[in-house]
């Protein structure tokens, strides 16, 4: 028997070895190329599709409009369900490839209607009396849109948290790395997105739709073959079963026992380490006093207590699972913080450009300025602030909180709400320097005029924003990451998409209500001449609207309480694992309070 245990042991001991040689820094490269190249052909695609939509396929205005809406809507609720397919049964790298060959078939379509003239109406230079798409043509385009957007469902949720899996994101080996993971991600998206509003922009507008589409699919198609090649190297977590069947059977259980009294001691509930081992790969979730009405599922009774068959999860739940439910919502107050965050931005953009579009935007004699080039400045100020972030910030910061992260996830997005306040003043305050100068040279009445005043007033508004995603944003996506429970990332990855969806949309409700309710003649967004309606009120109303949503965010944060885990580090037994958490005897208590701000360490 002996022998079979150190045969145990030494295969055992094989399989930490063979887990060890996978994943780390060396997998980067094809996983990111993967990402890079689909944030360059999915920026290239979306950016100038309006101008495909109506010079093209002679789309008006407004349907062309909704239809990339519509599609851009679904394609930010769609990585929800590839999230759960991620989690639940598939895994994260045959998702995103399964996702990625589907986008790929979006994109070729689509080409191809771009170069075949019997696919696409005939050029109207005119913009007169223009024969529109016809149906065959109209449905290759919304099928094309389709794709893309499922596709995105597999790509979005996974790319990031598959990526972060090569590496030990375990607290202990966080604070030991000098750079953020994270950030890093950002960095590479950032550079992705400027390569393609720059590059796929300009061949759209000055070579042709031929290769200005053709070029973002062949980028596509080199990063499903870069993934590939990295296959053998990549750390693939098992998944472990649908999240949201674990999270309704901890509720369905807690109010089967509604009536039953939970004990004094928590190291009495129900806790089993096999049956969670393929959900606690990095380490198992610890009992915590909050929601301790949820405790009730973990409530051993005298008949499960004698019963040797494995438990009726609809009727008895593990620690681990009850904490995953908490976990869960705890998050959730913080998340919806982001959800206001993206509304108050949402049509800053849209409106911003049409300001440029009356500004001086010269920078020679013969070349202006297009003004949905001004994006550029909020990419660049990411690209930048990331560098500074990183390499000044963080050791700054450091050194006042002791923190190897400089700050945590919730205090970057609370600094990062704060930036983005900051910079609706400083657009409520250009806009009234731009419609003073526009008074004083008697322009108010002319909406084609072009002000003199010079287009670069809307750089630090831009560049504001930029610094503000990279503390709201990379915070949101950190935190969710890092607080979700291990074998739900995908799907809290998922959860920021679906933020900015909802932002989106109330974005849009916002921005139509003030449109409807201030009146027809001194409109607050008027629909053709923007000197005479009263954009910086609409800015102010942003402005209180997000120190409200601030207010709220930090009333969150401040009653958050962080996931305690029990981080399992190879190296010691079995029994050692459990002196390291605190022992079942309810010895553990104090470790558990402590691991409320940190983590408890088990090696095995």
């Amino acid at each position: 028997m002996s022998k079979n245990m150190a045969e145990d042991r030494v295969e055992e001991k094989r399989e930490i070895k063979k887990k060890k040689e996978l994943g780390g820094l060396r997998t980067m490269p094809f996983i990111l190329a993967n990402e890079i190249c689909d944030r360059f052909a999915s920026t290239g695609f979306h950016a100038n599709m309006i101008t495909y939509l109506t010079e093209v396929l002679n789309m008006p205005l407004v349907p062309a409009s909704n239809t990339l809406t519509n599609f851009g809507g679904t394609a930010s609720f769609t990585p929800l369900i590839g999230a759960l397919i991620a989690d639940s049964f598939a895994g994260r790298f045959w998702t995103i490839l399964v996702g990625s060959i589907i986008y790929e078939l979006g994109l070729v379509s689509i080409t191809i209607s771009s170069v075949l003239p019997s696919l696409r109406p005939p050029p109207c230079p005119t913009k007169e009396n223009c024969k529109e798409a016809s149906d065959l043509q109209l449905w290759i385009l919304y099928i094309s849109l389709l794709l893309t957007s499922l596709g995105t469902g597999g790509i979005r949720p996974c790319v990031v948290t598959f990526a972060a899996d090569q590496f030990d994101m375990s607290k202990s080996k966080v604070a030991s790395r000098g750079w953020n993971f994270f950030n890093w991600y950002y960095f590479c998206m950032g550079m992705a997105t400027l390569s393609a509003l720059t590059i796929v922009v300009y061949i759209q507008d000055n070579v042709g739709w031929g290769w200005g589409l053709g070029l973002p699919t062949i980028a596509m198609a080199l990063s499903i073959i870069a993934f590939l090649v990295g296959s053998p190297l990549y750390k693939k977590l098992k998944p472990g079963g649908s999240p949201l069947v674990r999270l309704a059977q901890v509720i369905v259980a807690a109010v089967k026992k509604r009536k039953a009294d939970a004990p004094a001691d928590p190291s009495l509930l129900y806790e089993n380490k096999e049956l969670d081992a393929t959900i606690s790969v990095n380490g198992r979730l610890i009992h915590t006093d909050q929601f301790k009405w949820l405790d009730r599922a973990a409530i051993v009774t005298e008949g499960e207590a004698t019963c040797s068959n494995p438990p009726n999860l609809w009727r008895l739940a593990t620690v681990h699972r009850v904490e995953e439910l908490k976990s869960i919502v705890r998050m959730l107050p913080l998340w919806a913080a982001g959800i206001l965050h993206v509304t108050s931005s949402s049509h800053q953009h849209s409106f911003t450009i049409q300001q440029a579009r009356t500004m001086d935007r010269h920078l020679s004699p013969s070349f202006q300025i297009p003004p949905a080039s001004l994006s550029i400045f909020s990419i660049l100020a990411v690209l930048i602030g990331i560098v500074l972030y990183e390499r000044l910030f963080v050791p700054l910061a450091r050194r006042f909180t002791g923190n190897p992260s400089g700050i945590t996830s919730l205090q970057r997005m609370g600094i990062g709400f704060m930036v983005n306040i900051l910079a609706t003043i400083v657009a409520s305050l250009v806009e009234i320097k731009r419609k003073a100068v526009a008074a004083d040279h008697n322009l108010l009445d002319n909406p084609r005029a072009i002000i003199p005043i010079s287009v670069f007033w809307l750089v630090p508004q831009f560049a504001l924003h930029g610094v503000a995603e990279i503390f709201m944003s990379i915070g949101h996506l950190e935190f969710l990451y890092d607080q979700s429970p291990e074998s739900m990332r995908s799907t809290a990855i998922a959860l920021f998409w679906i933020a900015i969806a909802m932002g989106n949309y109330l974005g849009t409700l916002m921005v139509t209500l003030v449109h409807k309710y201030t009146g027809k003649s001194r409109n607050w967004l008027p629909d053709r001449n923007l000197n005479r309606g009263r954009l910086d009120y609409y800015y102010w109303l942003v402005t209180g609207i997000q120190v409200l949503n601030l207010i709220y965010y930090v009333i969150c944060a401040w009653l958050y309480t962080y996931k305690p885990i029990e981080e399992v580090v190879d190296g010691m037994e079995e029994d050692d694992a459990d002196l390291a958490r605190g022992g079942k005897d309810g010895s553990g208590d104090g470790d558990v309070e402590l691991a409320r701000n940190g983590t408890v360490q088990a090696q095995r």
